[in-house]
């Protein structure tokens, strides 16, 4: 029995899968995401950990301001600076080590455990009276009214590129595409428009002829504010078009992974038949190496090929498909040269 005979049963079960996984991909995987994400926020809003991004600083505690320059698995925050704003009569700076948080025996305020710092305390009414403190462990107490846990209706909340289907990535596609292609339009007419003032225009003309008339300091000052404004409008324009180019290169990401991925259920097979001849007598630890092997490369390609297309470095299309090209070429060289035993 020839090759592709054979694989005939597996290419049927490829095609399944690939069906599956494109409904899957674009139908409930997004829904899954926005239901994660929205579950995210309010675990972040119940454990008050989860608030403090590390190097950041945070708001989420009214009245206070927080940073933690690094923190850990077990929650505990290191080199922290607070930023007390909540009294109407003094403000109080408080640097830490390390520090930890959480609720009070009640569950209704926050309470930060702090270690080994200094407090710096300004009286807002007299700003020549400061005072520094230094402590070994000292305590705050903050509210905590927005920490408890509510579940949210993700129904109401905004999507993000992981969060949509390919129709509506592909309007947002269309409308950065188009408002893009808007923004160079005017940049060129803005460079036209300054040029033909500079060079051509019978209008410029007068206007320059009326200029002779100005002393040297104000026809300077003159050409440099139409030299300013032209700058502030191109360098606007400029910068829109490419906030819309990087928007409609996220949106082709996404919407080329979401083809890209259930392909690669065929690609595999056409790769993986001819493999398993050729393999059929080694052990399973060769077997096992090779099948690791093919998915760190298509791991890499995809994860590599996604950097490089939001950074602009290539064509989103190219980048998501580039895992696929490579084994679409290493399952057509292997399954010929198996096939003509």
């Amino acid at each position: 029995m020839g090759l592709f005979r054979m694989m005939i049963p597996v290419m049927v079960v490829g095609s399944m899968l690939w069906g599956f996984t494109y409904w899957y991909t674009d139908n409930v995987l997004p829904d899954t995401n926005l239901r994660l994400a929205t579950m995210m926020r309010d675990i972040q809003r119940a454990k008050p950990t989860f608030a403090v991004e590390p190097g950041q600083f945070t708001t989420a505690i009214e009245g206070f301001t927080i940073l933690a320059r690094r923190t850990d698995t077990a929650g505990t925050l290191y080199g922290v600076t607070i930023y007390d704003n909540s009294g109407q009569l003094r403000q109080n700076i408080v640097n830490a080590d390390t520090a930890r948080m959480g609720f009070d025996s009640s569950l209704t305020r926050l309470v930060m455990q702090l270690y080994h710092g200094e407090i710096h305390q300004r009286n807002l009414k007299q700003p020549n009276e400061y005072r520094t403190i230094s402590f070994e462990r000292h305590q705050i107490a903050m509210p905590a009214d927005r920490f408890f846990f509510e579940s949210s209706d993700p129904t109401g909340t905004s999507r993000g590129e992981r969060e949509m289907r390919i129709r509506d990535m592909q309007e947002i596609v269309d409308r950065s595409s188009a408002n893009a292609a808007t923004a160079a339009q005017s940049c060129t007419q803005m460079i036209d428009s300054y040029l033909a003032e500079l060079f051509g225009d019978t209008k410029a003309r007068s206007v320059t002829a009326d200029t002779t008339r100005l002393t040297l300091a104000d026809a300077l000052a003159r050409a440099q504010s139409r030299l300013s404004s032209f700058h502030t409008g191109y360098e606007g324009e400029s910068f829109r078009r490419s906030a819309e180019l990087d928007t409609e290169r996220k949106y082709l990401v996404e919407i080329h992974k979401k083809y890209a991925i259930p392909a690669a259920c065929i690609l595999f097979v056409i790769v993986g038949c001819p493999m398993g001849i050729i393999t059929k007598g080694g052990n399973f630890g060769v077997s096992a190496a090779i099948s690791l092997g093919f998915y760190v490369l298509y791991w890499i390609s995809l994860i590599g090929g996604e950097k490089l297309a939001d950074r602009g470095f290539m064509p989103p299309a190219l980048a998501m498909w580039l895992g696929n090209i490579l084994l679409a070429v290493i399952g057509a060289v292997v399954t010929t040269r198996v096939n003509s035993r």
